[in-house]
């Protein structure tokens, strides 16, 4: 059977025309790198810097219906938002796992809005289809339509002011407007990146991205990949799905205590509740190596004596720390910040630190 041919967003020949090292991700070809990794992820915790990632889902949920449906397919609790409001959250997957991880945003008391990862669409349409049948409530997928570019760093609101009558420095975390922006009308502007460099999204019509990302290009906002967008989520300690969280990792052991509320009835609410009583086995932790090496996905942690105790999820060098980091799960007895734990690279056990999150504080 012949491969699937990689997907496009709308600006897949921008990035090839400016000479992006260009990769399959999620079904998607795309931009990994323009003029490098370093340079690019320093320029968004400095200044600023701009992703397409347009190969994220959005989903509208409309109807009666929608916030019964939303808190029981969701971890976090929906009646805390207000409109213009975003909330993180998980989709539990019934056996103590994560479907995938996703924001929530009210547009009204029964209009929503789902951002979920790329990888994730298909499985989670799937998922919240099947749960839909029971409520009141009707599901669009708009995402084939919708070009997605975070715009980040701490200069960005000085940088983007001029293109919005929306004072985009007093935005708080978290929340959204729907706006004209640069010419475009009903752009939704929100405060939500992934970076721990502050900064806003802009979602727009696919018709609109190009002529958005050279307003951009010409303010002199550079464009950064998916390299320095992993560099970058990982020094904050973000979890990225199919790394540091999937279908059989459960939130409490991910560290995602903070977005499962036992205040509503949702999806394995019994099981996870049972989990948090009794306690986990494991815990995903945030370390630093104190010996040469970088750590990746899969390799092995270790004790003093040699016993395999976890697994790394995720590892990188950090540019702005200048050490190699990493995530991974460990046995509960060795998530304690401060314990000693050892990597296994290659045919070597190096010595590493588990350390409080994030790994990088402005």
């Amino acid at each position: 059977m012949a491969d699937t041919p990689l997907k496009s967003t709308a600006l897949t020949a921008v990035h090839k025309a400016l000479g992006a090292r260009m990769v399959p991700f999620a079904g998607y070809e795309m931009p990994v790198s323009y003029a490098g990794l370093i340079e690019e992820h320093k320029a968004v915790r400095s200044r600023a810097g701009v992703f397409d990632v347009s190969h994220m889902g959005e989903f509208e949920v409309e109807g009666p219906g929608a916030l019964d449906f939303l808190q029981y397919v969701t971890s976090n609790d929906v009646s805390k938002l207000f409109d213009g409001k975003v909330q993180y959250s998980c989709l539990p997957n019934g056996q103590g796992g994560i479907v995938d991880d996703l924001l929530v945003y009210r547009r009204s008391s029964d209009r929503y809005w789902l951002v979920v990862n790329a990888s994730n669409m298909e499985k989670d349409w799937n998922w919240l289809q099947r749960h839909a049948v029971r409520f009141d409530v009707h599901m669009r997928d708009i995402s084939e339509a919708t070009s997605l570019l975070a715009v980040q760093g701490p200069e960005v609101a000085t940088l983007l002011q001029g293109l919005c009558s929306v004072d985009l420095g007093a935005m708080e975390y978290y929340t959204f407007v729907e706006t004209e922006f640069a010419g475009i009308p009903n752009a939704l502007l929100s405060t939500t990146g992934y970076t721990g460099a502050g900064g806003v999204e802009i979602y727009v019509p696919n018709e609109h991205a190009e002529g958005l990302w050279k307003r951009l290009m010409e303010l002199g906002i550079p464009p950064v990949g998916l390299g320095a967008r992993d560099t970058l989520r990982l020094e904050m300690g973000f979890c990225l799905y199919g790394n540091d969280i999937d279908d059989t990792t459960s939130p409490l052991e991910a560290g995602l205590g903070w977005i499962t509320k036992f205040s509503k009835d949702f999806v394995d609410r019994e099981r996870l509740e049972r989990q948090k009583s009794e306690g986990v086995q494991r815990k995903l932790v945030g370390f630093e190596l104190l010996e040469r090496g970088i750590p990746r996905q899969h390799y092995t942690i270790y004790d003093a004596s040699g016993n395999a105790i976890g697994e790394v999820t995720s590892g990188t060098q950090s540019p702005s720390l200048d050490k190699a980091i990493g995530m991974g799960y460990v046995h509960t007895a060795f998530s304690k910040p401060d314990s000693e734990i050892w990597i296994g690279i290659r045919d070597k056990k190096l010595k590493a630190r588990v350390m409080a999150l994030p790994f990088y504080k402005k």
